[in-house]
């Protein structure tokens, strides 16, 4: 057992979102019980992650994607009123961390994805994008086949660009608005969870690779990052729950 505390003091110091301008409230969203022996962790505190916590017998869910989102509807009713009860319910501590999670530089979902997708050397190229290098050139097509496979998602690939790919740019979740930073860079291909309809002209005119790898795909390993550390801090138990989502 570990004080629920004690784990959200170390989340902060680990995470430190007093640094960063969000778009909902990061760490303790919702209060259950003080002391924690289990944690589930997962991409977004949906009703099917909720409810497979309830049946891992967890005190807290750590997730990236929580609620009270800036510019959702404030009433606590339906679907928010559903899931809010059956954490309530079951005196489960709902942890979210948004932006901080992103950009950790040991835990965070940018610098977990390079290690999953074997790119070298990540590191921050401005904002929340990052980027680093292919251990030998790839051509982009066998590069998308390696995103589905790591991934186990088959990616969304657009762009002319260059005939190998060696230097690359990313950021996870919905960041396709952020292809400006690797074209300013002259990186050779950019990575993010989701496009927009745009981004493909943005692709193909500017001469850069695009991969689509799945919002829910790309940020499934800040999550479990941080919830093996928490284990391994505390002496929690800890177990990540894939609730799987194609977008």
């Amino acid at each position: 057992m570990a004080s629920r505390n004690e784990i959200l003091r170390t989340l902060n110091d680990w995470l430190a979102p007093q640094d960063f301008k969000d778009y909902c409230p990061n760490g303790l969203q919702v209060e259950g019980a003080e002391e924690v022996s289990t944690i589930v962790s997962g991409v977004t505190a949906s009703r099917a992650l909720v409810d497979a916590a309830i049946e891992a017998d967890a005190d807290m869910i750590l997730v990236h994607h929580g609620y009270f989102w800036k510019g959702e509807d404030q009433a606590i009713r339906g679907m928010k009123r559903d899931r809010i009860k059956r954490l309530l319910d079951h005196d489960i501590n709902l942890v979210a961390y948004h932006l901080p999670l992103d950009d950790h530089p040991e835990y965070g979902n940018n610098r977990q994805l390079a290690d999953v997708l074997g790119i070298l050397n990540p590191r921050p190229l401005g904002g929340l994008v990052w980027q680093g290098e292919l251990s030998a050139p790839m051509e982009p097509r066998a590069f998308a086949e390696l995103i589905g496979e790591r991934l186990a998602r088959a990616p969304l690939w657009v762009g002319d660009g260059s005939a190998e790919i060696s230097r690359v740019g990313w950021c996870t979740g919905a960041a396709q608005g952020f292809i400006g930073s690797a074209l300013e860079a002259g990186l050779d291909a950019y990575i993010s969870g989701e496009i927009s309809e745009p981004t493909t002209h943005t692709a193909r005119e500017c001469g850069i690779h695009y991969y689509a790898a799945g919002h829910h795909a790309t940020e499934r390993y800040g999550v479990q990052a941080l919830g093996r550390a928490l284990e391994q801090a505390f002496g929690v138990s800890h177990r990540f729950i894939d609730c799987d989502n194609p977008v």
